[in-house]
């Protein structure tokens, strides 16, 4: 199976809502990607989709965000949502889809990237707990959930803090 891995494009929105929708069984997430499309944050190159016999089949989202502490502010990326359709899942596509983010993450000067997600599988791309910097979210989740990658090696040392989220977020 041949897996493409490109940007978004605006024919894929329709598509990529479906994804989503089916993916997580609910429309939160979809609602959250078209609402955050629209604020000046938004990096395009940074929501891709997965192509697979020239059918759009998933889709990852990085949208920046903050940590901050009393003493700082640092910009990181959030991971997420992530969505492969459901009879297109367990074969690698996810895995690409966060590969490739990831790479386009550098390559736009990030340094590194936060997720809450599962935590079986996260870690198999270096995601570890986000405890382990000190760095929480604003809302409850299991420490286990809630990771964070060093896209540079040392990057969060001493970025301590809680994750500012846009307002969009938190209302899921």
């Amino acid at each position: 199976m041949n897996i493409i891995i490109r940007k978004e494009s605006r024919e894929d929105l329709a598509r990529i809502k479906k994804i989503n929708d089916r993916a997580f069984e609910q429309e939160d997430e979809s609602r959250l990607v078209n609402k955050l499309r629209k604020k000046d944050q938004f990096i395009p190159e940074l929501s891709l989709v997965a192509e697979t016999d020239e059918m759009v089949v998933g889709h990852i989202f990085f949208y920046p965000v903050k940590i901050i502490s009393a003493d700082q502010k640092h910009t990181t990326l959030s991971l997420g949502p992530m969505s492969v359709l459901p009879e297109h899942q367990k074969k690698g596509i996810g895995g690409k889809l966060i590969n490739e983010g990831l790479s386009r993450a550098k390559d736009f000067g990030f340094r590194s990237v936060i997720v809450v997600g599962h935590p079986e599988y996260y870690p198999k791309f270096g995601f570890t707990k986000a405890s382990k910097w000190s760095i929480k979210v604003p809302f409850k989740v299991p420490d286990e959930v809630f990771m964070a990658l060093e896209i540079a090696e040392g990057e969060l040392q001493d970025k301590h803090g809680i994750i500012e989220y846009p307002a969009e977020f938190m209302e899921m």
